[in-house]
Formats: C-alpha cells, sequence, structure tokens
C-alpha cells in the first residue's frame, strides 16, 4: 500500500518523499492512541484527534476543552455533549475535511442552531460560499415585501445577515436571512444604520430618538431593545440633536454627523463600549461641513473623510478632518465656472487610500478621481471607468460606490457595476430585473446586498466556492 501511494505522489509532484516520510504522514492523518479523542453525543460515540479539532481555533467549543498548546489529558470516560449527534457528524466531518455535507433528513435552521453552538458558523459560512470576488458573485436570494414604503438603506452585517432602514423602523436578518425583532423609533425617520458587531447595531435619527433626547442609540440586534442612548453634551449641558450619516474606526469609535436645533453643524465621536462623547467638532467659519451625507474613517491617514453631496448641497464639498489637532488637512470643492458645476454634481464619494485618491460618481453616472496630494485638486473623469449607459428606469436611483479588498463597486440604476485593476476597468456587472433601480447596496460578511426601491425587495449575491479538484 505504501509503494502504491509512493508511486501515486511522485508522479503528481516534483519533490521525492522516503517511505518514512510518507509512513509519519499516514499515521499523523490517522492520529495515535494518545492524539485520540471520544465523544458520547445525544448517546453516540465519536472518535476523533487533537488535530481535527484543532480546525475549529481556539474561539469555538473544543478550543475551550485544550489549552494553549492544543493539548488535552485523554479522560477516563467519553466526553458526555448532550447534543444532536446527526449534526455533529456532519460539523465533525467539516472540521476533518472542509466540506460541507449535509443530509437531506437535516433541516437547515437545525444545523446552524448547531454549529452556532459549538462555535463553528464560521466554518459553515466559509465551507458554503467561497471568498468575496465581485467578479464571481451569483444570485443566492431575495426577500420581498418586508414594510410597507420605499426602503431607506440596507447594511451588511459582520457575520453575513443584514439589516434594512424603511423609514422609522428598521428590521434585521441573521445570516440565515431569518428575520428578529423589528427596530422602531416611533415615527422618528432613521437616517442612518451602522454593525458595532453581530449583536449590536447603531442607528442615527432626529432627536428624541422617539425615546428622549438624543439622536443616536445602539439597540440589541436579536431583541431590538435600546441599551443605551449617545448625548451630546456641551459646557455641562445635555443638547438636543439630529445624527445624519455614521462610521466607525478599529479603535472602537463611532462618528456621526450632527445638526442642532440652531442649524449648527458638526462631528460628535463617542465609545462604542461606554457609549460616552469623547470628543466634538464643531463647524467654523469657511468649514461648510454642512449636514453630511458621508462618513468615512481612514486608518492609513488617520482622518475622517466627510462629504456634503448634492442635491443636498448645490456646492458639493468634501474635507478630511484630523481629530488629533482640530484641523482640516485636505478639502475640495465643485464651485467653479458654470460649465463644470453641471459635471461635478457628486452624488457619492469614497476614499482609496492605497491609490491617495477620492473617487467620485456624479448625476450622469460618470466616475471621477481627485488626488489626495493636491490640495483642493479638480475632479479627473476616467472615460475608461465611464458607466454604459442603458435605458432609465421609470424611478432611477442616485447611484453609490463601495470599496472591497481592491474592487470598486457603483451601483447604476437597477444594476451594479464592478470595477478593477489600476485604471478601474468595468469587469462585470450584477443585474437583476426584479425590484426596479436600486437605491442602495452593501458589502459584508463575504455577501453583497442589494436594496431595491420597488417593493422592498433585497438581493443577496454571494461567491460561489471553488470546484473541487
Amino acid at each position: 500500500m505504501i509503494e502504491r501511494l509512493l508511486y501515486r505522489r511522485k508522479n503528481k509532484s516534483s519533490h521525492l518523499f522516503s517511505v518514512q516520510n510518507l509512513e509519519f504522514i499516514l499515521l499523523t492523518s490517522m492520529g495515535n492512541s494518545k492524539d485520540r479523542i471520544k465523544f458520547n453525543v445525544g448517546g453516540r460515540i465519536f472518535e476523533t484527534t487533537s488535530t481535527t479539532l484543532a480546525n475549529a481555533g481556539h474561539d469555538s467549543f473544543f478550543g475551550a476543552l485544550f489549552d494553549d498548546d492544543w493539548n488535552l489529558s485523554p479522560p477516563k470516560e467519553d466526553l458526555f455533549i448532550d447534543r444532536n449527534p446527526d449534526c455533529f457528524a456532519v460539523l465533525l466531518d467539516l472540521l476533518r475535511t472542509g466540506d460541507l455535507n449535509v443530509p437531506a433528513n437535516i433541516p437547515e435552521r437545525l444545523l446552524h442552531r448547531e454549529a452556532s453552538f459549538y462555535g463553528l458558523l464560521h466554518h459553515v459560512r466559509t465551507a458554503k460560499w467561497g471568498p468575496f470576488d465581485g467578479n464571481r458573485l451569483r444570485l443566492s436570494d431575495s426577500v420581498k415585501g418586508i414594510a410597507p414604503g420605499d426602503g431607506t438603506a440596507v447594511r451588511a452585517g459582520p457575520d453575513g445577515g443584514c439589516c434594512v432602514a424603511h423609514g422609522s423602523v428598521v428590521h434585521v436578518f441573521d445570516w440565515m436571512l431569518e428575520e428578529h425583532c423589528p427596530i422602531n423609533l416611533d415615527y422618528q425617520r432613521v437616517n442612518d444604520v451602522g454593525w458595532i458587531d453581530s449583536d449590536n447595531i447603531v442607528l442615527s435619527a432626529c432627536e428624541k430618538l422617539g425615546r428622549g433626547d438624543g439622536g443616536m442609540g445602539l439597540f440589541s440586534s436579536s431583541t431590538g431593545d435600546l441599551r443605551y442612548k449617545f448625548q451630546v453634551c456641551h459646557e455641562n449641558q445635555v443638547k438636543s440633536y439630529t445624527a445624519g450619516a455614521l462610521s466607525f474606526n478599529q479603535d472602537y469609535k463611532i462618528f456621526s454627523s450632527c445638526k442642532g436645533r440652531s442649524n449648527e453643524y458638526g462631528i460628535g465621536v463617542w465609545d462604542q463600549i461606554t457609549g460616552k462623547q469623547t470628543d466634538f467638532f464643531y463647524e467654523s467659519p469657511g468649514w461648510s461641513l454642512g449636514d453630511a451625507d458621508k462618513l468615512q474613517w481612514l486608518n492609513g491617514m488617520n482622518c475622517l473623510l466627510v462629504a456634503t453631496l448634492f442635491p443636498r448641497k448645490d456646492n458639493c464639498y468634501i474635507s478630511l478632518l484630523d481629530f488629533r489637532d482640530k484641523n482640516m488637512v485636505w478639502s475640495w470643492s465643485d464651485t467653479g465656472s458654470p460649465m463644470a458645476i453641471d459635471e461635478k454634481r457628486v452624488r457619492d464619494a469614497i476614499a482609496m487610500e492605497d491609490s491617495n485618491s477620492i473617487c467620485v460618481v456624479n448625476e450622469f453616472e460618470d466616475l471621477g478621481f481627485i488626488d489626495l496630494r493636491m490640495y483642493g485638486g479638480s475632479v479627473r473623469w476616467s472615460s475608461r471607468s465611464r458607466l454604459m449607459k442603458s435605458k432609465m428606469p421609470d424611478e432611477p436611483c442616485y447611484p453609490k460606490l463601495a470599496l472591497h479588498e481592491g474592487q470598486l463597486f457603483s451601483s447604476m440604476n437597477d444594476s451594479i457595476s464592478v470595477f478593477c485593476g489600476p485604471d478601474w476597468v468595468l469587469t462585470s456587472r450584477l443585474r437583476r430585473s426584479y425590484g426596479g433601480s436600486i437605491c442602495d447596496f452593501s458589502i459584508g460578511g463575504d455577501r453583497l446586498f442589494a436594496l431595491h426601491s420597488e417593493e422592498n425587495v433585497f438581493d443577496v449575491w454571494e461567491t460561489p466556492p471553488s470546484p473541487i479538484i
């Protein structure tokens, strides 16, 4: 047997393997007696190895059984787990092979529940679809008619779920697309929504938030309960405010554009963990922040992009704020010649740190780029990345931008275009005829969610797993 395996291996690789090395590989894959572990799951006996269980990771149920070196003294009796044995068999096979094979008699909901108990949901997700790639995305599901009226925004969750804002209500879905308790702000319109983690969502709205002064709150994604409100304090007084665009950084900070009762504008900063205000940037004369439509934290530059866009403001304004010295370090405005104004009516903007530029899209669905190394530089409109024109729908939606793992995404009416390479060449397009124009889309948890303007349909796009060779 060893001779046959050695022959096959030598004919598939240029490397030479000795019989001793192959024997070691076989012993490692089969596991020795000291490495073997027995589980009694719901009355059925399973035998595996610590090497297999190590694939679950330290944060899993199995990781809690071992020390930092994945050592476990073999118990005198089998480890008993009072859970479903059929699902355990599927999950154990997933740890062994990396493939997910679910028998027809096991409901998907049951398997997901068991995977959550063992801390293996990420493994199940990874096995179900491959790493995110905009050029390989396939439509996997659509969810229809969850609320009356037009949708406002869709936000992808970190675990593959999403939330959808409709007026004063936010509908929350887990990664199985099962809806949790909705969040209702009592007729206060939701301006923006963002995920802190898989358990917590931040909503921005008008002052009072429907439940007391303050325009922003942290809610449970599973129960919809308000956990705490974010207050704005100035000169030891709590101020009423309307919260707008949201952004987050790696230091557990929340940024929100704020508007006071007397039309004073600024950017508030809060701690995600405590909910306490840590900083505030007030608009100064000559710094036309306005009621910002877009915030984006730039990790490398340690700055916050603030964009006030058309048509909220005739002259679009984009700036970078450095909170370390309360200074605006870069800005751009579309003020210029009358002929250039129409061309520069920016609908959305996104910073691209790798190329030191900001990408913008105008009302004609053209892409442009602003060099961050030039203060107040002009827009370079790219003909190579210009969106292809198509028939305008009855109710067109404003284009939006997203950047994910080196790929640029731009929604245009009823489709989303994907651009790649240094020249941002159009490489693919995601289109779904049902649901009308796309009013918003979001990428996260290895999924793309696209919210349509008609019947509140949102589509779910995933990357198929790579074929087994």
